[in-house]
């Protein structure tokens, strides 16, 4: 790995923590939201958890379940830190809940910890997987991380990997792409039109890149 791309890894995980309220404009998928504040746009990656990709099975429950709670609503934002995509690193809560814990309580997400396990969220995984709720009414889930090495056209990953990183494999050198036909997922679009500035991924001006990767389809 390139000295830079570690070097901005450290300083984004190393941003200072904020609570701030914010509205959520769109949910994009089970653990990823787009939410407006002080009109400006942010990209948010809830914290510890990752939910199944759209494509795998109860993919779109995920989605479903998360948006049927905050969509369109007024959310309190418990922001951690920032990654090298410009998405704030977040727990979500309303009204008292912690979305976070609540997908996975519900079985729509995995407990997902980069540095350290979290016995909370490894405690409610337990009890989703005892009562066979979501996606653990499944014989052998599969985690999303595993699923994205099956499909780097979905998602490119380097096959080496063999647990989840808080690094994406992107390419992140600014120049190289300029189209949404270029990209290979939503996050790698996002860098480009907040990192890089490339406005042609936002034809629209509505903040979200590459409909195509980022808004649900119908």
């Amino acid at each position: 790995m390139k000295w830079w791309c570690v070097l901005l890894c450290c300083l984004s995980w190393a941003a200072q923590a904020e609570t701030f309220e914010a509205y959520v404009i769109a949910v994009i998928d089970g653990d990823t939201v787009l939410v407006s504040r002080d009109k400006q746009r942010l990209k948010l990656r809830l914290a510890a958890i990752d939910a199944p990709e759209k494509a795998q099975p109860f993919g779109q429950e995920s989605l479903a379940y998360l948006k049927s709670r905050v969509n369109k609503r007024v959310v309190q934002v418990e922001s951690r830190a920032v990654d090298q995509y410009g998405r704030t690193i977040a727990t979500l809560i309303l009204n008292g809940i912690d979305l976070n814990r609540e997908q996975v309580r519900q079985g729509l997400a995995w407990e997902y910890s980069f540095h350290h396990a979290d016995k909370v969220f490894i405690e409610l995984q337990h009890e989703a997987q005892q009562a066979r709720r979501g996606l653990w009414t499944q014989i052998s889930p599969q985690a999303p991380w595993e699923w994205r090495k099956q499909h780097p056209s979905y998602y490119r990953q380097p096959a080496a990997a063999t647990a989840p990183s808080s690094v994406e494999p992107y390419d992140l050198a600014c120049g190289k792409k300029r189209h949404c036909a270029q990209m290979s997922a939503c996050d790698e679009a996002h860098f480009y039109l907040t990192r890089c500035g490339e406005t042609s991924l936002d034809a629209d001006g509505d903040g979200i890149p590459c409909p195509t990767l980022c808004v649900e389809q119908p």
